[in-house]
């Protein structure tokens, strides 16, 4: 018996929305699909050694973390700005080595957090004491310039001081570690914000030691998590990545990689 042309168009439509709802179910599942994981040039936590192969603190410890969950990852390497507007795109599934916001929390999912990040003031060796700046506020009446780095977290303090207009003319935003250092070897800024892993790693890799020196202001301490794309993952996502970073805890695998990489950054051994 042939179906009139309403019936066809009926079953056409039903068999497409079951295909789409099932496509929709296992993107979000996690079981079936590759998430997509981006990182950036950032010693010694995420980098290309000599074989070019990508390590660092944060890979490290990510991939054992993925590896304890069972999940398939797709590493691209992109800036950290744009990484943040394809995560709240969606476009982009997971970011490592993340600082929880409350503006972030608006378009990702953080996991437990798994190491901890502290950021300081640096300035050329022997110039703190000509620099005397007791809080980030006292830039706004200050002639000295500091340099960040884009779309980076530097505490609730620069948060909230970064809205007004006078303390932004103070504060010069840099792509990376590396433009601040050669603007600061210029003498275009006095200081910059990083965390003194990175720049000690930076210094061994580059033969900088003793180029510059930590300014007694303390910035910030804070953990660090995995983001998760709200339009792009799910709280079942989210769960696993935290089942995984609860055993990895328990068996001492995270604090293990943790203690590795302390050793290394105490010898400078980091085979850039």
């Amino acid at each position: 018996m042939a179906l009139n042309g309403d019936l066809k168009g009926m079953i056409r439509k039903y068999l497409l929305f079951i295909l789409l709802a099932f496509s929709y179910s296992l993107s979000f599942s996690g079981v079936t699909r590759t998430l997509s994981v981006g990182w950036e040039l950032w010693y010694p936590y995420q980098y290309h050694n000599t074989e070019q192969q990508l390590v660092g603190l944060d890979f490290e410890i990510f991939n054992a973390i993925i590896k304890q969950a069972k999940l398939n990852i797709e590493y691209t390497e992109l800036p950290w700005k744009r990484h943040l507007q394809y995560i709240k795109s969606g476009k982009m599934d997971v970011a490592m080595g993340a600082s929880k916001t409350s503006e972030r929390e608006k378009f990702s999912y953080f996991t437990s957090s798994y190491r901890m990040e502290t950021v300081k003031l640096f300035v050329l060796f022997g110039m703190s004491k000509q620099i005397p700046i007791t809080s980030l506020k006292t830039l706004t009446s200050s002639d000295f310039m500091i340099g960040v780095e884009s779309g980076y977290y530097y505490g609730k303090d620069y948060q909230q001081l970064i809205k007004d207009t006078e303390f932004q003319s103070h504060i010069n935003d840099a792509l990376d570690l590396e433009e601040n250092i050669a603007l600061l070897f210029k003498g275009h800024i006095d200081g910059f914000l990083a965390d003194p892993v990175t720049v000690k790693a930076f210094a061994d890799k580059y033969n900088l030691q003793n180029e510059f020196e930590q300014h007694p202001l303390d910035i910030y301490q804070t953990s660090i998590h995995i983001m998760l794309s709200k339009k792009a993952t799910s709280i079942a996502m989210l769960k696993r990545f935290n089942d995984a970073i609860t055993e990895l805890n328990q068996s001492g695998e995270i604090n293990k990689i943790l203690l590795h990489w302390n050793k290394m950054q105490s010898t400078g051994n980091f085979h850039f």
